[in-house]
C-alpha cells in the first residue's frame, strides 16, 4: 500500500489495514488468546495475541494523547513520558500490563473503539494540518499518525497470520 499523502488516503489506509487485521484476529481461538508463543516486541521475549492487541490499543491511545496535547498547546512527549525511541520494547511491555485486566473480547472491542475515535479525530482535521508542514522533525502529523496506526496494524496482521499458521 502506498504511503498516504492526504487525509482521505490516511483514513483509507487505517480502515483497510484495520479491517484486514480484524479478519485475522477473529480467527484466534479465545482460549488461545493468552498463549505466549509469539515473538515479542522486546528481543528474547514472547507475547500472546492478547498482548499484541494491547500493544495496538496502547499506541492508538498514545497517538490520541499526542494530538490532544498538541491541540491544547501542550508539550508532546515522544514517544511517551519516561520512554525514549530506543526503548519501544519496554513501552510495549508497559502496554501489555496496562490492558492485562481486559479479556480477549474486551480488548478487541477497545481496539475497535479507539480506531473509530482516531478516524473521527483525523476526519475533523484539515489536510493542511495533517500534511502541510513538519510536526515531529521532518515528519508531518499525518505521517506520524500513519507510522503508529496503519503500519503497526499491517505488522500485527503479519504476526497473527504467522502465529495462526504455526499454532492453530
Amino acid at each position: 500500500m502506498a504511503v498516504p499523502g492526504s487525509k482521505n488516503e490516511l483514513i483509507a489506509a487505517i480502515s483497510k489495514t484495520f479491517d484486514r487485521l480484524c479478519e485475522d484476529l477473529a480467527r484466534v481461538p479465545p482460549k488461545r488468546a493468552r498463549d505466549t508463543s509469539m515473538e515479542g516486541h522486546l528481543a528474547g521475549k514472547t507475547m500472546s495475541p492478547a498482548d499484541l492487541v494491547a500493544y495496538l490499543i496502547g499506541w492508538n491511545e498514545l497517538v490520541l494523547k499526542w494530538l490532544d496535547r498538541d491541540d491544547r498547546g501542550g508539550k508532546v512527549d515522544s514517544p511517551e513520558t519516561g520512554f525514549k525511541w530506543n526503548e519501544l520494547g519496554l513501552l510495549a511491555e508497559k502496554f501489555y500490563a496496562d490492558y492485562d485486566a481486559l479479556d480477549w473480547p474486551e480488548r478487541l472491542e477497545r481496539l475497535g473503539a479507539v480506531k473509530e475515535l482516531l478516524v473521527s479525530t483525523i476526519s475533523a482535521r484539515s489536510n493542511d494540518e495533517l500534511y502541510g508542514k513538519g510536526w515531529y522533525g521532518k515528519w508531518t502529523k499525518g505521517r506520524m499518525i500513519q507510522f503508529n496506526t496503519s503500519s503497526p496494524y499491517a505488522n500485527a496482521r503479519a504476526r497473527i497470520r504467522k502465529w495462526l499458521k504455526a499454532q492453530c
